[in-house]
């Protein structure tokens, strides 16, 4: 298994160096044009075995169990030159038989009608509230925050992000409705009613978000505005002024795109606005890593735009703008990355080494994913209007009017 595993790092390193301490104390450099470099050691012939057999399941597995530890440098280094090199196209005839069988799956995953499982949510996101304090912002925005120089704090970088959101929903009165799928902590939702005066209801599968957000609606006075439930998608039968979704997409599956769309489409009042924020792929479809999907994503997948935009148009929807936002989440994620190494210590006493290292190989590979692998997040607009939106993007770009609720206010003395 060794020799597979040689053949397998001599075709993928084109670009950089990746040093690899073996079990049996013999050291090999597999080196290519100049790139990054990084060194690491595999601790024991049996996760050589593991490794040959199915590598982009068992490199994680194996680093969060400290069989594979990195040398003189960290996950990310080792992680850095690896994508680098799948990223242009280096491969090997075992890996490739792996992408086409995930491939495969992913294809027969959208013939089964299969939607987002509430344990499947619960999984991740359901995880202890304190976890997401130590790296997230103050608003806890678990989404791509939004760099609008390019050297704002992530504070700054996630209020642009709502900013920039709101925006694009064209919130031009107070009381509009807003339904926000997939609202996680309430952070969008309560800005949306504490700065334009909308009504929203935000829905999520998630108990912790769900505690977690109506309690922040009573702290700040906003629960005449904002309402959260517990609540799937598919339920939602009212009609509303506004859709928001960030971040929801990813956990739908490809085979209900439809029934997503139809579900926008059914409950947008006829003049409407609807923003769809997801992770998507610039490449063209593909599948999950089968290490992201078993310990961080359970059924989760982020949609190329060919996989969403025909089931959008067969949903009589509009799409008015389309924004591609590139290299933001990657500076999103190294925020998060830097935030969880400074709490890493506090973090490893709510759970343990192993989760640790778990959550430090998703943030680095995530981070490096949208540096290497043409990752990026898509901003969609709808609307079953041709009219119901200016004729130019102007009003994207325009700041933010004084809070309506203070106008309203005013107006009532």
């Amino acid at each position: 298994m060794r020799t597979v595993l040689d053949s397998i790092l001599t075709r993928l390193i084109r670009y950089g160096c990746l040093a690899v301490s073996w079990p049996d104390g013999t050291r090999r450099v597999y080196a290519g044009a100049p790139g990054p470099a990084a060194e690491l050691r595999v601790e024991h012939p049996d996760w050589v075995r593991r490794l040959a057999l199915d590598p982009a399941m068992v490199f994680g597995e194996a680093y969060m169990e400290g069989a594979l530890q990195p040398v003189g440098c960290d996950i990310y280094d080792v992680l850095d030159v690896l994508l680098l090199n799948t990223s242009q196209g280096a491969s090997h005839p075992v890996v490739r038989l792996h992408q086409r069988l995930r491939d495969l799956g992913q294809w027969l995953g959208r013939l089964t009608g299969r939607g987002p499982e509430r344990h499947e949510v619960a999984y991740h996101y359901d995880l202890d509230s304190r976890l997401y304090s130590l790296f997230l912002d103050e608003d806890q925005q678990y989404s791509c925050a939004y760099f609008r120089r390019g050297d704002e704090s992530l504070e700054e970088a996630q209020r642009e992000k709502k900013r920039h959101i709101a925006a694009k929903l064209l919130l031009n009165r107070p009381g509009l409705t807003v339904l926000d799928i997939g609202c996680g902590w309430g952070g969008l939702a309560l800005t949306l009613a504490q700065d334009f005066g909308a009504r929203v209801t935000g829905i999520t599968l998630s108990t912790e978000q769900l505690n977690l957000a109506r309690a922040r609606a009573e702290a700040a006075g906003l629960s005449d505005l904002v309402r959260f439930e517990l609540a799937d998608y598919r339920s939602i039968d009212a009609r509303y002024d506004r859709i928001v979704s960030v971040g929801m997409l990813e956990h739908v599956g490809n085979a209900n795109y439809g029934a997503f769309f139809g579900m926008v489409q059914r409950c947008l009042e006829p003049d409407g606005v609807a923003l769809i924020h997801h992770i998507g792929r610039a490449a063209g479809p593909g599948s999950t890593s089968p290490w992201l999907r078993k310990y961080i994503f359970p059924g989760g997948y982020s949609p190329a735009l060919s996989d969403v935009l025909p089931d959008i148009e067969r949903s009589g929807l509009m799409t008015t703008d389309i924004e591609v936002l590139r290299l933001h989440y990657a500076r999103t994620l190294r925020l998060w990355r830097e935030r969880f190494a400074l709490h890493r210590d506090t973090i490893r006493d709510l759970y343990d080494e192993r989760f640790c290292r778990m959550f430090e190989f998703y943030l680095a590979g995530a981070e490096l994913t949208f540096r290497h692998e043409r990752h990026v997040v898509f901003q969609v607009q709808l609307s079953p209007s041709q009219t119901s939106l200016p004729f130019t993007r102007d009003y994207m770009m325009a700041e933010p009017g004084p809070n309506p609720r203070i106008i309203q206010t005013a107006q009532a003395l």
